[in-house]
């Protein structure tokens, strides 16, 4: 869904920008808990 955003253009960089650091944030936060 991400790389289909990149490849419209369709979502600001910011808000890509923004999903990608959430993805991160909850990768980070599995790697916590389990």
């Amino acid at each position: 869904a991400i790389l289909y955003f990149l490849e419209k253009g369709a979502q600001p960089t910011r808000t890509v920008y923004d999903i990608l650091r959430k993805a991160e944030f909850f990768k980070e936060k599995e790697r916590t808990l389990s």
